[in-house]
């Protein structure tokens, strides 16, 4: 199994994270893929150092627009996150600490997709986010769960051409990009939503969340998201 040699990169981050108070996030990289054309052009274009930088770097983000940069003890500890490079289909999955990443992704993304630096950074942001999010100890909705890791790739400014416009989608609950837009817009509503959200979430998940954050109910929401973009 092919793997990056970052040793001295991760001790570097090691210190920067004792240098300001925090726990050590370790992150790791390898490409069992390396051999396949996705696989290789991963190796080519990005190496080992840019994934491992854009890992650390959606970590900060996701902890600041949770609010959790100051208060570890909110956050989950996680210690270690690893990237892997695999052929497999679709573009990529996080279960636990470990984010699966598609070589036959990789290798399908064309110009007019984006360059491959810009689409790695939006998944990397979204993946991240299911690292370190909370989901109502499984009890929340799962487009919710989607919708809060595409809300993150939104703020970072890595939202891809061809998601859906503001308004646009049949339910709040709709995952991905069509409940990112709607969480912006209760971004407007209540600055600090998704932050509060999320940390309502560390232990279980109510639509009340919603009123209790906002004072209008989930629904209520939906529908004035609407209304406010024509839709």
């Amino acid at each position: 199994m092919a793997r990056f040699s970052l040793s001295f990169f991760l001790i570097s981050l090691s210190a920067l994270a004792a240098l300001h108070g925090t726990h050590a996030v370790n992150y790791i990289v390898k490409n069992p893929a390396v051999n396949t054309p996705g696989g290789t052009r991963f190796k080519n274009e990005l190496g080992g150092i840019i994934p491992v930088d854009r890992m650390s770097t959606a970590t900060n983000f996701i902890w600041n627009l949770f609010k959790q940069t100051l208060s570890p003890s909110e956050r989950k500890n996680v210690q270690l996150v690893t990237l892997i490079v695999e052929n497999i289909g679709g573009v990529a999955y996080t279960s636990n600490n470990e984010i699966h990443f598609s070589a036959q992704y990789i290798q399908s993304i064309q110009p007019g997709m984006g360059n491959l630096v810009y689409e790695f950074n939006g998944v990397i942001f979204h993946e991240m986010t299911h690292v370190w999010q909370w989901n109502g100890n499984g009890g929340a909705p799962s487009g919710l769960i989607e919708g809060i890791a595409d809300f993150v790739r939104l703020k970072a400014g890595y939202a891809p051409g061809h998601w859906v416009k503001n308004g646009e989608g049949n339910r709040w609950d709709q995952g991905y990009d069509v409940t990112a837009r709607f969480l912006d817009y209760c971004e407007s509503v209540k600055t600090g939503f998704v932050a509060d959200l999320n940390r309502k979430m560390r232990f279980g998940y109510s639509v009340n969340f919603f009123k209790d954050i906002t004072g209008r109910t989930r629904d209520q929401l939906w529908r004035d998201y609407k209304a406010k973009f024509g839709k």
